[in-house]
């Protein structure tokens, strides 16, 4: 139902962002507003969202680098992204959409369009599931938003490919990865990384977070392919 979703407007025109809180909000959406990119973030990191509609030029924090940092954290990374913006050139839209945006409005708009669009963006990304924050399998939580693990309570001292390797696997738990299929995951932008630097971090892993890392619980090899999360 509309009127329990939440939409966050990113604009540092405080006349736009009447204009389509207004609009929005006759449509009996939920909408919060953001006056510039730091602003936006920290309220996307505290709060939960819908839908955000991002401008791409806004002073400090600009809205592509916004869009490229929500894409690139796995706890924010399925929030859909509408771009309202005046730059209406070609080379602009096609770059907000390979960051990630999953539409481009141009201003002046109508906002008759832009509530179409909204709902239009909402009912395509309605099947995703909404990310969670929190990770618990067993006595081991992942905390993706805050960056930390801890077993039985106590802090895990994880480098952040670590941590990367770590989320990959849980969010996936059951399914099997050969050591390429995670090095273009978790190492996809670096170079000349060797297969066997995935069994030095699986092998770190297990030391901090298996009781016995010779009879692991929690990263299990199946022989002759890869790893995968059990933790049953």
């Amino acid at each position: 139902m509309a009127d329990l979703q939440k939409i966050l407007v990113v604009d540092d025109e405080p006349d736009i962002v009447e204009l389509v809180s207004y609009n929005l909000g006759k449509e009996g959406f939920r909408v919060s507003a953001a006056l510039d990119g730091e602003e936006a973030l920290n309220k996307i990191r505290k709060e939960q969202f819908n839908l955000i509609i991002l401008d791409l030029m806004l002073p400090g924090l600009q809205g592509v680098e916004l869009c490229r940092i929500i894409r690139n954290d796995p706890a924010i990374a399925s929030i859909p992204i509408i771009m309202l913006t005046a730059k209406g050139e070609e080379v602009d839209k096609i770059l907000g959409l390979e960051l990630g945006a999953d539409d481009y409005i141009t201003k002046p708009f109508s906002p008759r369009e832009l509530v179409a669009r909204v709902k239009a963006v909402l009912r395509r990304t309605a099947g995703k599931p909404v990310p969670e924050k929190i990770i618990s399998i067993g006595d081991i939580t992942i905390n993706k938003e805050m960056y930390t693990v801890s077993k039985k309570n106590i802090n895990l001292k994880l480098s952040a490919t670590e941590f990367k390797l770590l989320l990959f696997l849980a969010e996936r738990k059951g399914k099997v990865f050969s050591r390429s299929q995670l090095l273009d995951s978790v190492w996809s932008n670096e170079a000349f990384v060797e297969p066997r630097t995935v069994d030095v971090h699986i092998r770190r892993l297990r030391a901090q977070i298996e009781d016995n890392p010779a009879k692991p619980r929690y990263i299990k090899t199946m022989r002759g392919i890869g790893y995968f999360f059990d933790g049953k």
